[in-house]
């Protein structure tokens, strides 16, 4: 009814001025009736009558949407406002979105990592288990069949256990098609009931379903590979070599359990894998009680890891269980404390902008406070003035969120690539898209911040003084507190943006530690090329001697120097290890630990810059010799102490016959760039016949340079063979500190927004300040001030603001570091370099802030400033 009223507010207006006129034509008939003169009688009846606009006004009210009249008064009038200040607009609509889209950007990304719920039923009864081994991160991937049955038979906490076994490389060919690597999951048969998903078409895997006798296929392999064809159902494709039958396809929305990531193809569980498991809590079950049966549960694994595995580090592990509703924790884990850190980083950023926005508005306020008054002296309550300034603060951040929004869908793009880089091994498939949370996040972003930035020119407006104002010019009119309040708020912009600038510099500088790390190779000009030689046809003990006139051939391509292959590259993973025994050494039962082993050919040392510190290197002509060994550093120490290992013997556990070890070799790091390197154990792969297709090339040129030779000289003496992947050995190491990358990047970014923000709101406080203070300087100027000296003086003004910001920011700054390290243990908290590089910074931005209104006061004409109002 409202609404109605409102939409049919001219016809009401028109209805209510014709019956006003005919109430004031009868009370004048009636005078003139009783003799007076038409035009007294007019005047009397008028008089009699009262305030005619009054009485609409009370009328409207009556009506309710007088209201709504008003808003839509402000709105236009706040238009208007914004089109006659372009450049005011521009300048607050695009701090706004900047601050805005920053925060909609990470918040996008934390929504999607960390809160976006699986669609499944009921996706908050679901739990992963994980093991932690001492020194490790967490993992949820090597529970073995057995202990998944004793889970799952033996507790009283799930409704259902499941999990799946992952295969990043899952060779796939249809009918009439060649061969492709897709995403694959072996999962056992309750895994599709237990997540409750229903098919698109067709059925899901079921109990009833033989090891690798079927295949579910996810509806974007369904559309990219079949396109919705549904007579797929009951064709057969070839998996890893195996004739399987297509019997379903998942729902469009499914992609899997593990955020991050696509997979394509589901395939009954067959060979005994590590599985990733997961549960469904039973009604009323708390996290506790699934965390406490499960530490007695797990006592069996820990037996089986110690007795089959002769793994002792078993006994030290640890069971943890974590909600899965989100999906399962492995990419949480690896980027939920930098997205928070970075979340914590844009609210700053949001807040600065806030504070640059309401010191801006202020300004403007106080050169409006006789149009304030004017609209007080005209019977405008002090709230009417309120709402009208309060619309327009937020009409200019909801075009900040707006154009934010755009901002941040550009940003989110360049962020999912940066965080793919790391996972290039995988199909990555992060679906970062808008739903309700980021929806509901933006909308009340957009709303906290016109109320944050318009409460200051509100509460200005409605402590104003009419008769005050409507007397006074120039500066007069302008109090001492609002002038402090002004200051203060450029001053909390300052402290702000040398945290930002701080952190800044303490995350870059980490990363550049992390660079700048002693790896143990050389990771510039190293060429990495990964063959697939089953996909050639090809059989490993086929491979020997066309690997060898391969190495031959690569290291006659122009650029490059050496050439060799490995089981392994640094920071990919050794992927294989062992107990061992060293001649000599008596090692206590409870001090054993797996060493790492890779199988490595000729050259492998010298390619990747890894110096050899005493022997000699793999040979080809090691093959039918006795068994040899180069041992790196870390483990020749271990063993041997000062003695030299050359010529000793050492063997694996459970193997009869012993490796002489021929070379010792520097520490190289495997794992992870921030850990000390582990003991290490090399092979001739070409002596133990277990051969690899992972080449290294060292070039003299640039890597890249002689990709396209590489490919060519593969093609033309192993027809068959594809290149599965090219990466950089720097690349390789690059992705594997993706979380830091990110961070320093876009703490840099924010951080100069910041100071970029700060120096708006400096050079802005410095404009109004000299504009308010043209008499003073002319009045200086005549009485013998030099250029120089105004110069000074607002230059001085900077300076001082800026100082007080850093005596503010500085110890903020210090605190938010050691705040920092819990979140990211491994920063570096000793160094001061950070914060000088905030306060030095901000010195520098304050300085090119001052220069415009310090040269524009130091032009001033005294005679014209002495006649300024």
């Amino acid at each position: 009814m409202i609404r109605w009223s409102w939409l049919s507010r001219r016809r009401r207006d028109r209805e209510l001025d014709e019956e006003l006129q005919a109430h004031l034509a009868m009370a004048k008939l009636d005078r003139i009736e009783r003799g007076e003169e038409p035009q007294a009688a007019e005047l009397a009846a008028r008089r009699e009558f009262g305030n005619r606009t009054l009485i609409q006004e009370i009328t409207r009210e009556m009506w309710g949407w007088n209201s709504l009249e008003r808003l839509w008064q402000d709105v236009r009038y706040a238009l208007r406002g914004m089109r006659r200040s372009p450049g005011f607009t521009a300048v607050a609509v695009l701090s706004l979105a900047l601050g805005i889209g920053a925060n909609n950007a990470i918040f996008s990304l934390v929504n999607t990592v960390m809160l976006r719920m699986l669609p499944v039923q009921h996706p908050e009864q679901l739990v992963e288990i994980l093991q932690k081994y001492p020194d490790q991160a967490r993992m949820n991937g090597w529970w073995s069949w057995q202990s998944y049955e004793h889970f799952r038979d033996h507790n009283h906490v799930f409704s259902a256990l499941t999990g799946m076994s992952r295969d990043n490389v899952l060779n796939v060919r249809t009918a009439g098609s060649e061969s492709e690597i897709v995403i694959g999951e072996y999962v056992p048969g309750n895994y599709f009931p237990v997540l409750g998903l229903k098919p698109a078409i067709g059925r899901l895997i079921g109990p009833q379903d033989a090891p690798t006798s079927v295949a579910v296929l996810s509806w974007s392999y369904w559309k990219t590979r079949f396109h919705l064809d549904p007579a797929i159902l009951g064709q057969r494709i070839v998996v890893q070599g195996k004739p399987v039958t297509i019997v379903g396809v998942t729902p469009r929305e499914f992609f899997g359990v593990l955020v991050g990531t696509r997979t394509d193809v589901w395939l009954p569980r067959s060979a005994e894998m590590g599985l990733q498991l997961f549960g469904r809590l039973r009604p009323g079950v708390t996290l506790q009680q699934v965390r406490a049966e499960m530490s007695v549960l797990y006592r069996f694994t820990m037996e089986e890891q110690a007795r089959t595995w002769n793994n002792p580090l078993a006994w030290q592990s640890q069971v943890e269980v974590e909600p899965a509703g989100a999906g399962l924790a492995r990419m949480r884990d690896h980027y939920a404390k930098p997205l928070i850190v970075l979340m914590a980083v844009v609210g700053l950023l949001l807040l600065i902008a806030c504070i640059n926005m309401a010191s801006m508005l202020l300004a403007r306020a106080a050169g409006r406070q006789r149009e304030m008054a004017v609209r007080v002296g005209l019977g405008a309550s002090r709230f009417r003035l309120v709402q009208q300034l309060l619309t327009e603060s937020l009409l200019l951040s909801i075009a900040g969120a707006i154009l934010g929004v755009l901002l941040a869908h550009i940003g989110i793009g360049a962020l999912v690539r940066i965080i793919a880089s790391g996972r290039e091994h995988e199909r990555f498939d992060l679906q970062v898209q808008p739903d309700l949370h980021v929806l509901v996040f933006t909308a009340g972003v957009a709303l906290l911040t016109g109320l944050l930035f318009g409460l200051a020119p509100a509460w200005y407006a409605f402590r104003s003084a009419p008769a005050f104002a409507l007397r006074q010019t120039g500066t007069a009119g302008e109090t001492r507190l609002r002038r402090l309040f002004g200051r203060g708020l450029v001053t909390a912009q300052v402290a702000l943006s040398v945290l930002l600038l701080s952190a800044a510099g303490l995350f870059v500088g980490y990363l550049s530690h992390l660079k700048n790390l002693d790896l143990g190779f050389q990771r510039d000009h190293v060429l990495l090329v990964t063959l697939d030689p089953a996909r050639g046809g090809y059989k490993r003990a086929q491979l020997a001697r066309p690997y060898q006139e391969l190495l031959a051939r690569l290291e006659s391509i122009p650029g490059v120097r050496s050439a060799t292959i490995s089981a392994a590259t640094p920071i990919q993973g050794l992927g294989a290890g062992s107990l061992v025994t060293a001649e000599g050494h008596q090692e206590r039962p409870e001090d054993r630990r797996r060493v790492g082993l890779n199988w490595v050919a000729p050259k492998y040392f010298a390619t990747l810059g890894t110096p050899l510190l005493a022997g000699r290197d793999f040979q080809f002509e090691d093959q039918g010799r006795p068994r040899v060994a180069i041992v790196n550093r870390a483990m020749a120490r271990y063993y041997f102490g000062s003695a030299n290992p050359i010529g000793k013997h050492i063997a694996l556990d459970g193997d009869t016959k012993p490796y002489e070890i021929v070379g010792v070799v520097g520490d190289a790091k495997y794992l992870e760039i921030r850990e000390a390197p582990g003991r290490t154990m090399y092979f001739n792969m070409f002596q133990e016949g277990r051969l690899r297709s992972q080449f290294a090339l060292r070039t003299s040129v640039e890597p890249s340079s002689v990709t396209a030779e590489v490919r060519r000289t593969v093609r033309d003496l192993l027809k068959t063979v594809p290149v599965a992947r090219v990466i950089t050995l720097a690349d390789q190491v690059d992705a594997s500190i993706v979380p830091e990358r990110l961070i320093a990047m876009l703490s840099s970014l924010f951080g100069a927004l910041g100071a970029l923000l700060a120096a708006i709101g400096l050079y802005g406080l410095l404009a109004y300040t000299v504009a308010r203070r043209i008499n003073e300087i002319g009045i200086r100027m005549a009485l013998g001030a030099t250029p120089g000296d105004v110069s000074r003086m607002v230059l001085g003004d900077a300076l001082g603001t800026v100082g007080a910001g850093l005596v503010i920011g500085v110890p903020i700054a210090l605190w938010g570091k050691r705040l920092a390290t819990r979140v990211l243990e491994d920063l570096p908290v000793d160094s001061a370099v950070p914060i000088a590089f905030g306060a030095v910074g901000m010195v520098v931005v304050a300085l090119l802030a001052a220069y415009v209104p310090a040269r524009r006061a130091a032009c001033v004409d005294p005679m014209k400033a002495l006649r300024h109002e």
